[in-house]
């Protein structure tokens, strides 16, 4: 008897540092998607996810992108400008043209495309609704964003991390098991 509690306890041993390190895991890739989406913004950085192939092959849609905010008198030809085309649409496109106010010359508006796109685009920026320039981009991560930011991605995520607290106290509660299982054979 004293055998097999010594075999169960050496199993559970072994339990336990599978899930510990399964856990670690689980929190560490969470912490790094959670700093990925939201903690950049400590930085003064702003996250987009690409959902069109109008800037291919330089922005994959799907990947997420990382803009920083410019003066917009610093920014030139062939830069790639974040911009907000109107209330509800953010586009990047590459600058192509810079085309001063006849009236006002302090007024800049920037005409911009799409690399991938066969022609300019047809307004031109305005220099206030310029947002920044993208300072890199990580391709793929813009899925995971766009689909936990709406139902049932939101859900999903509630529930992972909900899970992960859990899994993080299961190895806390088999330890206290074994303890009190010792305890109980040493009576």
């Amino acid at each position: 008897m004293i055998i097999l509690a010594e075999e169960e306890a050496t199993v559970r041993k072994s339990i336990q540092k599978t899930g510990d390190i399964v856990t670690s895991v689980l929190v560490i890739a969470a912490v790094l998607v959670a700093v990925a989406l939201v903690g950049v913004r400590l930085i003064g950085l702003q996250v987009y996810t690409v959902l069109s192939g109008s800037m291919e092959p330089v922005y994959h849609v799907g990947s997420l992108i990382y803009v920083k905010d410019t003066d917009y008198r610093e920014l030139e030809v062939g830069d790639d400008i974040t911009f907000m085309l109107n209330e509800t649409t953010i586009v990047t496109h590459r600058i192509v043209e810079i085309l001063p106010d006849t009236e006002d010359p302090t007024v800049l508006r920037f005409r911009t495309q799409g690399i991938a796109n066969k022609t300019a685009d047809e307004v031109p920026v305005h220099f206030k609704n310029v947002l920044g320039k993208p300072v890199f981009t990580i391709p793929y991560l813009g899925y995971v964003a766009y689909y936990i930011q709406n139902p049932p991605g939101t859900y999903i995520a509630i529930a992972a991390g909900a899970i992960l607290i859990l899994l993080s106290c299961i190895p806390d509660l088999l330890k206290k098991e074994d303890e009190d299982n010792e305890n109980n054979l040493m009576k």
